[in-house]
């Protein structure tokens, strides 16, 4: 009988550890290919590239300290920080600096679109295996479902005014949005619902 993809779980803690880990492996190497590509990146990667223009910091410290200010915010939601919580602001960061040494560079426009789809698509195989290690959620996952609750706003209405608005923000700091940025909005849930 094959579960539903809610239901599936790498079963021991071992296996849900190691899960964890290449799961945010795989995440950040797709969130370095929608850099490399030139065409747009999520939504807080775009707040992050904005404050790097700001501030004398590499892309993934930059993208640690975002996520460590989203835990803080998350306690006054009662948003538990757990093991995979803390571990995704750190992996995802180290992931990101360390493929942003030898990004695949190109002039072609087909190539850095194919590795737009290509980013979206990593990401969302990093997601659902992150996902089934069942180990807790992304520190901007908390704040997602933390703040429909204290607000009695739909989950869908304040993730979408919550990342427009982190969107804005980084595109007025110098963060790039674009076809990247529409791809992941539209291509991640779909990317990682295949994945699962």
């Amino acid at each position: 009988m094959v579960e539903p993809p809610h239901a599936l779980t790498l079963r021991s803690p071992f296996r849900s550890f190691l899960g964890l880990v290449f799961g945010l492996i795989f995440y950040g190497l797709g969130k370095a290919l929608l850099v490399a590509a030139g065409h747009g990146v999520s939504p807080w990667t775009v707040l992050a590239e904005g404050i790097v223009k700001t501030a004398d910091l590499s892309l993934g410290i930059t993208t640690f300290l975002i996520s460590l200010s989203v835990l803080i915010l998350r306690i006054p939601l009662c948003q538990t920080q757990v093991l995979g919580t803390l571990l995704n602001a750190l992996i995802i960061a180290v992931i990101l600096d360390l493929s942003l040494l030898y990004p695949p560079r190109s002039e072609d426009l087909l190539l850095q679109i194919v590795l737009a789809f290509l980013g979206v698509f990593t990401t969302g195989l990093g997601g659902a295996i992150y996902l089934i290690a069942n180990l807790g959620t992304g520190p901007r996952y908390g704040l997602m479902t933390g703040l429909p609750t204290l607000s009695s706003r739909p989950l869908a209405l304040v993730r979408s005014v919550l990342e427009v608005m982190v969107v804005l923000a980084g595109f007025s700091l110098g963060g790039t949005a674009g076809l990247g940025t529409l791809f992941f909005a539209f291509g991640i849930g779909p990317a990682i619902a295949f994945c699962l």
